[in-house]
């Protein structure tokens, strides 16, 4: 199992479900510490370790260890050793697989992201906007596709979307926060992004300070980063997802390409009361009919 910033629920769910069936598994952790370049020692000790699936958190991950389509990683160690992924946006957009339904190689998951047109009218079904502001990290894949999907779907809506990507050292963050507050943003997009997940416990002040609202793409911005409201896949449940998937494989009731990647199919709509009685924002009625209303936690916490 190589893991991006230590365990998370992703991680026991995708344990639980192997257990649950019936499989005697042994679980090696690796963490990358939030440095993917650790992968190449990892991919190095796979003839010691001789594990017969590889698990992986996160698109840098998940890219570290095998490659793109077009570029897989050809070190030897891999073999035809099956990988299944968990909390990937797009694997498409990353260049992970072409086709979800029968992907090409040894190597299937799970999609943790809500589809955007899904999120986004949730987004103006709570507040309408005109100008979307997005913090993202341009050297990961499936931020830069969630950024050029937002694009596109502001120029099919007229809606303005504010993107500016945060830099590795990140000092320049607040005064980012200020840029999109005084361009009239009227709600702060936090995409999947592993990255970005650190920063939570730097944006959420500075947005707030604001008035500036925050959307989650993901639980972990709902949980840790204290956004308003959000429309999200458990973090848990992807985790399960991963790993019937990898019980199939190893029970050898499915190969990889009659093993599809997906996602939930369904989802959490959640909204932060304590945040929406800060900003002034409560949700309109119908939305609590089947909202789930979670507390507010330390951002920067982790799931």
């Amino acid at each position: 199992m190589v893991t991006y910033r230590g365990t998370t629920d992703v991680d026991h769910g995708f344990q639980a479900s192997l257990q649950d069936a019936g499989l005697n598994v042994e679980f090696i952790l690796r963490d990358v510490q939030q440095d993917v370049s650790r992968v190449a020692d990892i991919l190095n000790a796979l003839p010691d370790i001789a594990p017969d699936l590889i698990y992986t958190w996160g698109t840098p991950v998940t890219l570290a260890m095998a490659g793109t389509v077009e570029k897989p990683n050809p070190h030897p160690a891999l073999r035809n050793i099956p990988i299944v992924f968990a909390l990937v946006a797009d694997p498409q957009k990353a260049g992970l697989v072409h086709s979800l339904e029968t992907p090409e190689r040894n190597l299937t998951g799970a999609i943790h992201v809500v589809p955007l047109q899904r999120q986004l009218q949730h987004m103006r079904s709570y507040r309408e906007f005109d100008k979307l502001g997005v913090l993202y990290n341009p050297a990961e894949a499936n931020s830069q596709a969630i950024v050029q999907s937002l694009r596109q779907y502001g120029q099919e809506h007229g809606k303005q979307i504010l993107a500016l990507g945060v830099s590795p050292s990140a000092q320049e963050l607040e005064a980012q926060i200020d840029q999109l507050h005084h361009s009239g943003a009227q709600w702060l997009y936090l995409p999947p992004d592993t990255f970005l997940g650190t920063l939570y416990h730097r944006i959420t002040p500075q947005a707030m300070a604001r008035g500036l609202p925050l959307f989650a793409s993901t639980e972990l911005a709902m949980r840790t980063g204290n956004a308003l409201t959000g429309v999200v896949s458990r973090y848990y449940s992807v985790g399960q997802l991963a790993g019937v998937k990898a019980s199939d494989l190893l029970l050898g009731n499915k190969t990889v390409q009659q093993t599809p990647v997906e996602s939930l199919k369904r989802f959490s709509l959640m909204v932060n009361m304590q945040m929406a009685q800060q900003l002034d924002m409560f949700p309109p009625l119908p939305l609590l009919n089947y909202a789930e209303v979670v507390a507010g936690t330390s951002a920067g916490a982790q799931s």
